[in-house]
């Protein structure tokens, strides 16, 4: 599920409880008009506070649904986002649909991953390729020419809403658009995600993506976006390749903005196991075989017993010190299905079903050769440094430390995860 900002208790206001209310009644309507209804009055109240740009509350209204209404509070938060990341506006007298667009790609290196201003030919040929292979005939851009780190995307509903207003002005009048200004720093990650953004702007009803011109063609979409993205990662990869000095580089697809930050918050998760596998055995000169990992299972509120994340903490030989970690959270569905899943070996059903997250972490340790593993069955509060704010992890004793890096270790730039 996906959480409310964690902020200080705040003094809720009548929009923000309307807001509650609304949401509530929308997930009880009992058909498709009502539901309708509800929405459009959701939507008028968001669309006053984000010209007002005011978050506060949307986020309270989050708050008060989070503890005690999920349904609602994931019903809200879908309004949240659509209001936030697509628009209807006018423009010399006719209507444009105008969508914000994730460019998604994960990196992992031993070094460090760039972030920032992207050169003018390299931002031309992207943007041919997004034209030629993802978009709609129709479709007008204005695209960013940067790379975002993930603490320089948005950081609120209102500055999304803010960007895209801008973005799509910008490709209706055909204006030039600036990398931002004064970004904030990043921390050296050895895998993150790195994204471009830009507004997707149509006449209103038009498709914005070329899998949306198979209407009525069954079987043709699945198929098309498939062949979007070989080609996508087939022409791009070269050019993101240059951006990025010494990373392995893996692109997904474009898509709207909440969708593709989701898709790319699972995706980076194995390329963090194995980025971490990897620095460690080239900058320490030993086998993987030699690492031991503990796994622990964590969670904001751990008397609910929902698991948010896992720890990964990573230890040399028999010895007890961490001296790296990596953090695997949980996304939606995985919160209630963490544990491993007994499988016939000999069913067809059971081999197709996917692994479950626990699954997925001893199935990567094992491939990246770490056999070494524990498993702990407490479930831990979340706990940080309180100086450098670095997670702590689990060692062989079942006790959070700090991760610490031996003291004969290169200098390097790799961040904990």
């Amino acid at each position: 599920m996906r959480r409310p900002s964690k902020k200080p208790s705040r003094k809720f206001s009548a929009d923000s409880h309307r807001l509650a209310e609304l949401a509530q009644a929308l997930i009880q309507a009992s058909s498709r008009l009502e539901e309708r209804a509800w929405e459009r009055e959701i939507e008028t109240l968001l669309g006053k506070h984000f010209k007002a740009q005011h978050q506060e509350p949307i986020d309270s209204a989050l708050e008060q649904l989070f503890p005690t209404q999920p349904d609602a509070y994931d019903a809200l938060m879908d309004v949240v986002e659509a209001c936030s990341e697509s628009c209807s506006i006018e423009y010399q007298g006719k209507q444009y649909d105008c969508l914000l667009l994730g460019v998604p790609l994960l990196a992992w290196t031993r070094f460090s991953i760039a972030s920032g201003p992207v050169p003018a030919d390299t931002m031309m040929a992207i943007s041919t390729h997004l034209h030629a292979h993802v978009l709609a005939p129709e479709v007008l851009t204005g695209i960013v020419p940067s790379l975002y780190a993930i603490d320089q995307l948005p950081r609120s509903h209102v500055d999304t809403y803010v960007l895209l207003q801008q973005l799509s002005h910008a490709a209706l009048s055909a204006t030039p658009v600036r990398s931002p200004a004064n970004p904030p720093q990043t921390a050296p990650y050895l895998a993150d995600t790195r994204y471009l953004l830009a507004a997707l702007v149509v006449p209103s009803g038009m498709p914005l993506f070329r899998w949306q011109l198979a209407r009525g063609q069954a079987g043709h979409i699945a198929t098309d976006k498939e062949l979007a993205l070989e080609q996508w990662r087939k022409q791009v990869t070269p050019n993101v390749t240059r951006l990025l000095p010494g990373c392995g580089v893996q692109l997904l697809l474009p898509e709207a903005y909440y969708a593709a930050c989701r898709e790319a918050d699972l995706q980076i998760r194995p390329a963090s196991l194995r980025a971490a596998s990897y620095y460690l055995s080239h900058t320490l000169d030993i086998a993987s075989k030699d690492l031991h990992a503990s796994i622990g299972r964590f969670s904001e509120q751990p008397e609910s017993g929902r698991v948010d994340e896992y720890r990964i903490g990573f230890s040399l030989g028999q010895t007890n010190e961490i001296i790296y970690g990596v953090v695997w959270p949980l996304y939606g569905p995985e919160e209630a299905n963490e544990e491993i899943i007994t499988r016939s070996s000999d069913s067809e059903e059971a081999a197709a079903e996917p692994e479950t997250p626990l699954e997925q972490i001893l199935s990567l340790l094992r491939e990246c050769g770490i056999d070494d593993i524990q498993r702990h069955t407490d479930l831990f509060a979340m706990e940080f440094c309180d100086d450098c704010g670095t997670p702590f992890y689990p060692d062989r004793e079942g006790e959070l430390v700090h991760p610490e890096t031996p003291e004969d270790t290169p200098s390097g730039s790799a961040h904990f995860h």
